[in-house]
């Protein structure tokens, strides 16, 4: 596999000369930068190896590096180990990024080629000079490249109708936006219609784009063949509404797009190079904001979703008693069977529609990865000692849970018990925040690192991600993290609490829970918000150092815990009930 990757380099570096060109940038996105692509766009990790969630090939003539963060340091050294790519860190002091670090090698007159369907307009503009679109760059080379994907589309209820939707982004448009809007995100495009797919592995999406002007509503989907009686039916609903189904290639022929809609506005941060190459003479910046309206849930779906978090619970507890019991009994379990056991709970709830991301289901050292990925074969086998972590997540027509628990198996190390109670301070000290109106989760990202920074140890991924409504598992434009971003935290809104701690080559811990933003009165000081815990699924005390911690924090872990026993007993068989309630004794 190491000769197979520098093959496939030097197979680009011979393109590239022949070209003449100077530098290839693979972005790790698709042409809706998406998070998580489908395999067709999975380039990064077809070149390099990298399996990475984020992640940026740059080749030259006579180097190749791949530009990632923190999360996948440890990861791509290994992966990387013997292809001659070099790592780049990213969101680290020292950073060079790629921009930056190509304008250091040549200058501004460097010749760069980029797959303008997989670049961002913001990121192509950010470069030294003027980067070539060349649209599937790397199809030449890769023979049997998946195709677009084409699954069922289906209508979801949502408490607000799509016809509502488009007359609020219309009126919105008016004396905001030029022309029609271009919508290229995907999931806000399966927000706005109020429809769902699964082109994307975890994700409930339909690769597609949608024009929305005063007088058309233009949906650029993929509808190749005999349709499936699923989409047909959907479509023939979105017709009758109103809502034309065009070709998905549509917007790259630009002078069709100028003759339907005239000019065009499109967010530049996610509409990809190419279409904006073919559109230019026509194309303006509009940053719509369809994603703060979708992140702020209404009545109907956080009724829903909170309901999916006590279904998706007992999933949780009857897995972790499984596991708990299986291990008492001597029975052999690795890494996989707990990840298959867990999809297997989570498959008899009535509405599950899969997982909401690749269970991370990692022992000892593989949880000091905090994007792990379980081996199918082979996996570690766990042992009754130490420290197993699972963060795992379901994707329900009612809504998308999130949820990380770190399990002690057994006898545990000092250091061990100290990391795990460290962090579960963190995590509760950031659940209990109140805070006023208008603060943003970057002021409050400290409430979850104080515990762990007093001691002198850090994490490096973000404390926060939204969380969609039968969506994305991730989703903006909130977040609660270090790096600056304005945007404040109102009720509604969905947000994860997850400090970590992660020791390479030992153990890793990090508790997560999602939190639903909510109001907490008002006073002769404004208004305030705090947070309420969506997530139910109890938090194992057996090993914590209650030295540490303080009294509000122990009466919120009893209080949590036993509102978890109180909720989800019911709906336990009793030999789990019985062992929750064991669980759940107030320390």
């Amino acid at each position: 596999m190491e000769n197979l990757y520098r093959f496939r380099i030097e197979q680009l570096r011979e393109l590239m000369r022949n070209k003449g060109w100077d530098a290839v940038i693979i972005t790790g996105s698709d042409p809706h930068n998406s998070e998580y692509p489908a395999e067709r766009w999975k380039q990064v990790e077809w070149i390099s190896g990298f399996t990475g969630e984020a992640g940026d090939i740059v080749v030259t003539d006579d180097h190749a590096g791949l530009w990632t963060d923190t999360r996948y340091f440890i990861q791509a050294n290994r992966q990387l180990e013997g292809t001659g790519i070099e790592l780049h860190k990213t969101r680290v002091p020292e950073q060079v990024l790629i921009p930056e670090w190509l304008e250091q090698k040549f200058g501004k007159d460097c010749v760069i080629a980029v797959d303008g369907l997989s670049t961002t307009v913001a990121f192509a503009k950010s470069l030294p000079s003027e980067p070539l679109s060349v649209p599937n760059l790397l199809e030449v080379f890769w023979k049997d490249r998946p195709g677009i994907p084409q699954t069922p589309i289906f209508q979801i209820e949502a408490g607000e109708s799509r016809s509502e939707k488009i007359a609020k982004i219309r009126s919105w448009m008016e004396g905001n936006c030029q022309g029609a809007l271009l919508v290229t995100a995907l999931d806000e495009i399966a927000w706005l219609l109020n429809v769902r797919a699964s082109d994307i592995e975890y994700n409930p999406l339909a690769i597609s784009y949608l024009a929305i002007s005063q007088e058309r509503v233009c949906w650029f989907v993929r509808k190749d063949g005999e349709l499936d009686d699923t989409t047909a039916e959907t479509f023939g609903m979105l017709q009758e509404e109103g809502i034309e189904i065009l070709d998905y290639d549509t917007p790259l022929d630009g002078m069709e797009m100028q003759a339907m809609f005239g000019n065009i506005s499109s967010d530049p941060d996610g509409l990809n190079y190419a279409v904006f190459h073919e559109n230019a003479a026509w194309l303006s910046d509009c940053y719509a904001p369809i994603s703060q309206w979708k992140s702020v849930k209404n009545a109907y779906e956080i009724q829903q979703v909170s309901e999916a978090h006590i279904r998706d619970g007992v999933a949780m507890e009857k897995f972790l008693y499984w596991l708990e019991k299986s291990l008492d009994s001597g029975r052999q379990v690795s890494e996989w069977d707990s990840a298959v056991k867990l999809g297997k709970y989570r498959s008899e709830i009535d509405d599950y529609q899969g997982d909401s991301f690749e269970t991370i289901s990692a022992y000892a050292e593989g949880a000091a990865l905090p994007h792990y990925i379980t081996p199918h074969e082979n996996a570690p086998v766990l042992e009754e000692r130490g420290l197993y972590l699972c963060d795992s997540g379901g994707q329900y027509l009612s809504g998308t849970t999130d949820i990380t628990r770190t399990v002690p198996l057994g006898d545990c190390s000092e250091l061990e018990r100290e990391d795990y109670t460290l962090v579960l301070k963190g995590h509760i000290d950031l659940a209990m925040a109140v805070f006023p109106a208008g603060t943003a989760g970057c002021q409050i990202d400290v409430l979850a690192r104080e515990p762990l920074w007093s001691a002198k140890r850090n994490f490096g991924h973000g404390t926060g991600h939204g969380v969609g409504f039968f969506l994305g598992c991730h989703e903006g434009p909130q977040d609660i993290r270090q790096n600056f971003n304005k945007t404040p935290l109102v009720p509604g809104m969905i947000t994860s609490d997850e400090p970590g701690i992660y020791r390479e080559g030992m153990h890793g811990v990090r508790h997560e829970n999602l939190l639903l933003c909510v109001d907490a009165g008002s006073n002769e000081f404004g208004k305030w918000l705090c947070f309420e815990p969506l997530t139910l699924c109890h938090f194992d005390t057996s090993i914590l150092r209650l030295d540490l911690m303080t009294k509000a924090e122990i009466d919120w872990l009893n209080d949590y815990n036993a509102r978890v026993r109180e909720v989800l007993s019911p709906l336990l068989p009793e030999n789990v009930a019985e062992w929750l309630r064991e669980k759940t004794a107030a320390i």
